[in-house]
């Protein structure tokens, strides 16, 4: 492969790392710089879940990003790994309209990002689920409510919406938590009930920056295990993960 290259098949099924080797400098992602037959991994319109063709962002003067490119089919799952500042968070902020697609294009869940309305970004937000750095939850709220506030949104009816909601949470090991106030939980804690809100409500697209950061390896290994269960039946994993603890854990029952 050439030295732009920037997608790497690894052994794990259907998993890929993209590769950021620094912001101001252009980086194609495409799966044709991969090595494996096209017959496998070429995907249609129809079976795309993200489509970026040189997305460009900048701050000032500072490119974040430049003439990225990279397709996701549905079901796969992709690492962004990169020094500090290479751009990983920019990309994943993009791809759920936190910030404005206006160089380049862009296609989350058949979702044009480029002409997509502010009004139409809830519509967005509930194909794509998001486990963000600085978890983001209520810390006022118990950690029932945190997680049930993403199936509220959605009107699904209370019987079906705490069936889910202490399933999620009873997978996290939090059970015992359910009506703590998450501003009681540890930071580990708080990191699972951002991670349950982000699944509880079966996302075509799970969008996780940095979703293990504050946890140990044996947590780790766990999470990574409910990650690796959502995307086989079929939900599509972008995850931000700078140390190779993340990639470690993914192989460890491959």
């Amino acid at each position: 492969m050439g030295k732009r290259d920037c997608l790497q098949r690894r052994s794990f099924p259907t998993v890929w790392s993209v590769f950021f080797r620094g912001g101001i400098s252009s980086c194609q992602l495409s799966i044709h710089c991969l090595l494996c037959t096209k017959s496998a991994w070429a995907v249609t319109e129809r079976g795309m879940m993200v489509k970026v063709d040189r997305l460009s962002y900048n701050f000032g003067a500072y490119w974040a990003l430049k003439d990225v490119s990279f397709s996701l089919g549905k079901g796969e799952f992709v690492f962004l790994t990169g020094h500090s500042g290479a751009g990983k968070t920019t990309l994943l902020r993009l791809l759920y309209g936190a910030l404005p697609v206006t160089r380049g294009r862009a296609t989350v869940a058949g979702l044009q990002l480029n002409t997509l309305k502010k009004r139409h970004i809830p519509q967005l937000r509930r194909k794509v689920g998001v486990v963000f750095q600085d978890f983001k939850i209520l810390s006022k709220r118990t950690v029932f409510d945190n997680v049930a506030m993403a199936l509220e949104v959605r009107g699904m009816p209370r019987t079906h919406l705490e069936r889910r909601v202490r399933a999620i949470i009873r997978a996290m090991g939090l059970e015992t938590k359910s009506y703590s106030t998450c501003e009681r939980l540890s930071g580990g804690e708080q990191q699972r009930v951002a991670i349950a809100r982000s699944m509880v409500a079966n996302p075509e697209l799970i969008l996780a920056d940095e979703p293990t950061g504050n946890l140990d390896f044996d947590l780790t290994m766990h999470l990574m295990e409910i990650f690796k269960q959502f995307h086989t039946y079929g939900t599509s994993v972008i995850m931000r993960r700078t140390a190779a603890k993340c990639w470690n854990a993914c192989r460890m029952r491959g």
